[in-house]
């Protein structure tokens, strides 16, 4: 008969007897419990391989917990680790030779190996870290002089020098420095200039203007001074929803801004002003002969603009109707006045104020600061040097 009638029990209980019974055989426990040995037999080794095979499944489930409970071990120390570095660079750039230290002063808490892992740098590298201590303090010590003479220079143009212009600047003085130790200086001092703002638009484009033919093409650059300039308008906020705006007129030589013109208006004197402005300036023949190019906004496309540009013997030049593209460079120019004047403020204090910054910037833009595309000299600077050239020739 076969054995699917007994229970697991029933079966359990069987085996259990016969383990029970030292002295016992088979044949004399199946007697007892009314079944054929051989089939107490396969019970007996049936229950010893489930204990085995048991025991096995127990041993690896215990390893493997045992194995997880160091994992979260582990994660919780490089948490802590990540948490400590996050506060302990605070921002600063993760430099080999910060991370090394970083090493040096957790090490009795995380040990070597872990920190070094989880940092991305060697033990080696690490273990020979200590003996250059006395460079690096030197080094150190250069940077914060490095650092004096850049903040000296940054102060000077109003906190408004990047890394090009203090480099230039620098090197102007006498000290000749990469762009890249100033660019690492500044950034491990936070000397920094300010930001762009959100473009607020100015340009309102006249349906019915008389077209005008764009003779700059995007060509922003011209061999002389006084015979290509770009206009633009752009807004100064001055709070409670209010501002003033300015007219601006750039040569594409020189990059000197010629006139500009401040109102709380945006009428078409504004744009004009600017340009008599310009006209002023250059004193003589004023512009008589060079182009003014523009966007399409309703104040260049008027008939009063027009008038004031044959009167001054000035050709006007429009670009296409919506893409700020076409008038980049005078765009540029405007964006970058209401950043180093504004330096992150939302708006000024008042109308005065306004003026006042713009006035202020506009003559040391003329006269000091530093332009990238004139070889880090001023607009002014490079005019004279121009006409000292072609006196010379």
């Amino acid at each position: 008969m076969g054995t699917s009638r007994y229970s697991s029990e029933v079966r359990a209980d069987a085996v259990a007897l016969y383990h029970s019974s030292p002295g016992g055989t088979y044949a004399s426990v199946a007697k007892d419990l009314g079944v054929n040995h051989g089939t107490l037999r396969m019970w007996v080794r049936d229950a010893g391989r489930a204990a085995r095979l048991g025991a096995v499944e127990a041993t690896a489930m215990e390893e493997e917990n045992r194995q997880l409970r160091a994992r979260v071990r582990e994660l919780g120390l490089e948490r802590e680790i990540l948490r400590r570095a996050a506060k302990y660079f605070g921002g600063r750039d993760l430099l080999v030779s910060s991370r090394f230290q970083f090493v040096e002063d957790h090490r009795g808490a995380f040990g070597v190996k872990r920190l070094c892992r989880i940092l991305a740098v060697s033990r080696s590298g690490f273990c020979r870290w200590p003996a250059g201590g006395s460079a690096r303090a030197g080094r150190a010590r250069a940077d914060a002089g490095l650092a004096e003479h850049i903040d000296r220079i940054h102060q000077e143009s109003d906190g408004t020098y990047g890394v090009p212009r203090v480099t230039a600047g620098l090197k102007d003085s006498g000290r000749r420095v990469s762009h890249k130790r100033v660019e690492r200086v500044m950034r491990t001092f936070r000397i920094v200039g300010p930001h762009l703002r959100k473009k607020v638009r100015t340009a309102i484009p006249e349906p019915s203007a008389t077209p005008v033919p764009d003779l700059l093409r995007r060509d922003f650059a011209a061999r002389e001074p006084n015979t290509k300039y770009v206009g633009d308008i752009t807004c100064l906020p001055i709070g409670n929803g209010q501002f003033l705006y300015l007219a601006t007129v750039l040569d594409l030589c020189s990059k000197r801004l010629t006139g500009w013109s401040t109102a709380g208006h945006m009428r078409t004197s504004l744009v004009t002003d600017a340009l008599r402005a310009a006209a002023g300036a250059r004193g003589g023949d004023g512009l008589r002969g060079a182009i003014s190019h523009s966007d399409n906004g309703a104040q260049y496309v008027s008939k009063e603009f027009a008038q004031v540009c044959s009167e001054l013997g000035v050709t006007r030049s429009r670009g296409a109707v919506g893409t700020s593209a076409d008038n980049a460079a005078a765009e540029s120019l405007n964006a970058t006045m209401k950043r180093e004047t504004l330096q992150g403020r939302k708006r000024w204090n008042g109308a005065s104020e306004a003026r006042l910054a713009v006035f202020r910037w506009a003559t040391r833009y003329n006269t000091r600061r530093r332009h990238s595309r004139l070889g880090q000299i001023s607009p002014i600077t490079y005019e004279q040097r121009s006409t000292t050239l072609a006196t010379a020739a």
